[in-house]
């Protein structure tokens, strides 16, 4: 007789979502498996504005007391069907609590498949690594080609960032290290990869002064969003648009108010004044780069808060996520 008692197979920390396309064009959450510490959380579906019949899934990733312990390690394998939509959020940051020694790491590896027309909304809270913390995280995302269809891959808007700390408890930048590694990879359907983008980021207090906060300088938080597809082409070329038009040394004085009768009357450039005047009050910094077919965004502020707002003004003022994901999509950037 069988033992109706064995031990599963799934391994700690793993877990799954896979978003199936059911006849004749129904988007299912087939799967969304999970184990100890990670657990998955999904909402019923929603349709946009754009088209209410389009329907768009939602999933909280969560870990069990809001964080990571020194040794955790979590794997999620995300795979998306032709023209299905997710919006991956959080609940809150993902704390990083502190580990007995610089070898005893906390790990967190996201695998997605983006099968073409489909499309990925990841806009997470930010990372908060507690003081002595040591963590690693990679992000790779196989964007799928069909074979004469190379104008429709998968669509992907990415943020990865993180944050200093608990200022309250005295802590900045106090992380022993802190790792992050996005990849972008183009997938022929015979299985070949074409590495698009890398990014990395790379904290550690090992070095020529072995302080994070003096490299930082007053930043309090430091991100990357990433953009790849003709979904989000626009909201590309907005960021790009809009890092040109940032003022330049010698050029002219933006925060004066010698603005002309034409910037007064254009609605863009009003708008482009009064945020570029925030962005001096918050201290944010940012660039934005084009790199074969993605939009690779840096920032950093001086305070949370303000990375928030700057990133959710960017975006609800080009629209795109709104539109195509919902404003269930911007929760974490309230």
């Amino acid at each position: 007789m069988s033992n109706p008692f064995l031990t599963s197979t799934a391994k700690p920390g793993h877990g799954t979502i896979y978003l199936a396309l059911l006849p004749p064009s129904t988007p299912r959450l087939r799967t969304a498996s999970y184990q100890y510490p990670l657990k998955l959380v999904s909402p019923a579906p929603t349709g946009t504005a754009g088209d209410p019949s389009h329907l768009v899934h939602t999933v909280y990733l969560l870990t069990y007391g809001g964080g990571l312990v020194a040794g955790d390690s979590i794997d999620l394998n995300v795979t998306l069907e032709a023209t299905t939509r997710l919006a991956l959020l959080t609940q809150g940051s993902t704390k990083l609590f502190k580990s007995p020694g610089r070898e005893m790491l906390s790990k967190q590896c996201m695998t997605v498949n983006l099968a073409p027309g489909s499309a990925l909304c990841y806009l997470p809270d930010p990372v908060q690594p507690f003081a002595r913390s040591c963590f690693e995280q990679s992000q790779v995302y196989n964007v799928v080609t069909a074979p004469g269809d190379e104008q429709n891959p998968g669509n992907l808007c990415a943020l990865d960032w993180v944050c200093n700390g608990r200022p309250a408890n005295g802590e900045n930048w106090s992380a022993c290290r802190y790792g992050s590694r996005n990849e972008i990879y183009l997938v022929q359907e015979d299985g070949k990869r074409r590495l698009l983008l890398r990014d990395n980021v790379l904290l550690d207090d090992h070095g020529s002064d072995g302080n994070i906060s003096t490299r930082m300088s007053d930043l309090a938080v430091f991100g990357t969003l990433i953009l790849h597809g003709p979904m989000f082409q626009n909201l590309g070329r907005f960021f790009m648009d809009e890092f040109r038009g940032l003022p330049r040394i010698g050029g002219r004085k933006w925060d004066s108010n010698s603005d002309s009768d034409d910037e007064d009357v254009n609605p863009a450039a009003v708008r482009r004044t009064a945020r570029q005047k925030q962005e001096t009050a918050d201290g944010l910094l940012w660039s934005a780069a084009s790199v074969r077919g993605c939009v690779v965004v840096k920032f950093g502020a001086r305070e949370v808060e303000g990375g928030r707002r700057w990133v959710r003004n960017m975006l609800k003022e080009e629209g795109t996520v709104i539109r195509e994901f919902g404003e269930r999509s911007m929760l974490c950037l309230r």
